[in-house]
């Protein structure tokens, strides 16, 4: 079996005593970020004098960017500004946690910040509602690397019967994934689903439909959630888009995307009319559908295990192996939404919501070429 971490095997009924005092009027607010990996996630918590009622109660607050990837030491201090907040199912009410977009010191995003402008491009196409859900893939591993569940020497049997499965020789941690998902209930989380996927040891939650920038804030959170969860069992969740080489389905998170035309009667025409668009900037997707510019994606999409190609455009009517898939029940009613198959686990949601936007719902013209 995979080892786990040693902090899990600590007293949790002697914990608990702790977390159960009064604290009086007091209120324990995380604040959580971005680091300059483009994929990790920070936090740090600080008391209030009394619960925030909204995110305009939370200051704003700084820290040490050179510690995560996003300053020099000679002028380190970054400014950490509350754009979230969730309530706390760790410390419980009325403790909160609090999602920030990171700038430097003259005010401007960091480099790892593409919420800023992702939030500009949501604000000049509001008036389409766009909506958006994420089908976010991950894996169970050890704190050792190697995936939970799975046998010390050599390898489980193959996959088929892992998919949305049941019983102890098929699913691999759910107590985790159930946690989980009660965890993302209590703090707010549009999370509306979630299921064991085709490798073992791999699980999918979904979280939306979001409108707008909305669709990024909740997935980074439901993701902080995930890692805290994982961290109490002392296992890891990893989003590495191939976690094991070889015979085994990639990690991906697919994105549904709809306009207010498209889930109109005759929506579809809108459809096809964004799908016609995204044929166009393939590469250009690619490249922000993982924090890498597609290298990473290039292990997972290789045309196999239920992946289009990372080197073509392709589109169909429930192909699971396409670029981008038509629901069969919105190809029956002519209206609805579509999925893009393409981003990898490890995407960046902001990324992805706004080029996606750019592409399919910002006309040609000045607006959409000073956003693109």
């Amino acid at each position: 079996m995979s080892y786990v971490s040693d902090s899990s095997s600590l007293n949790k009924a002697l914990r608990q005593q702790y977390l159960s005092l009064p604290q009086g009027h007091f209120c324990q607010v995380t604040y959580i970020w971005i680091d300059g990996s483009g994929e990790g996630l920070r936090n740090k918590t600080r008391t209030m004098d009394s619960e925030p009622k909204s995110i305009a109660d939370i200051p704003e607050w700084n820290f040490d960017g050179s510690s995560t990837g996003q300053s020099k030491g000679h002028n380190s201090d970054m400014l950490l500004i509350p754009v979230c907040m969730f309530r706390d199912p760790f410390l419980l009410d009325p403790n909160k946690l609090v999602l920030c977009e990171v700038l430097k010191h003259t005010r401007e995003p960091a480099e790892s910040n593409h919420r800023n402008q992702c939030n500009k491009v949501m604000e000049k196409l509001k008036d389409l509602h766009p909506w958006f859900g994420m089908e976010q893939e991950y894996t169970l591993l050890g704190v050792d690397g190697h995936p939970y569940g799975w046998p010390r020497l050599g390898f489980p049997k193959p996959q088929g019967p892992y998919y949305c499965s049941v019983g102890a020789d098929r699913a691999f941690g759910r107590d985790i994934v159930e946690c989980h998902y009660k965890a993302c209930l209590y703090a707010g989380i549009k999370i509306s689903g979630t299921n064991a996927e085709v490798m073992p040891s791999q699980w999918e939650f979904q979280v939306g439909p979001c409108e707008g920038i909305e669709m990024g804030d909740q997935l980074w959170m439901a993701r902080f959630l995930l890692h805290r969860v994982c961290e109490d069992f002392g296992v890891v969740a990893t989003l590495d888009p191939k976690p094991m080489t070889g015979d085994w389905n990639g990690t991906g998170c697919h994105i549904n995307v709809s306009t207010v035309q498209m889930r109109e009667q005759g929506g579809i025409v809108h459809i096809e009319k964004a799908i016609e668009k995204l044929s166009k900037r393939h590469a250009q997707h690619i490249r922000a559908y993982d924090p890498h510019d597609g290298e990473d994606n290039k292990r997972r999409l290789t045309g196999c295990h239920e992946t289009s190609s990372i080197h073509d455009f392709s589109a169909g009517v429930a192909n699971r192996g396409a670029s981008i898939r038509i629901p069969r029940q919105v190809g029956q009613d002519k209206c609805g939404y579509f999925e893009d198959r393409r981003p990898a686990a490890n995407c960046d949601p902001y990324s992805v919501t706004g080029i996606m936007a750019i592409t399919c719902m910002l006309e040609e013209g000045k607006d959409a070429h000073e956003l693109k």
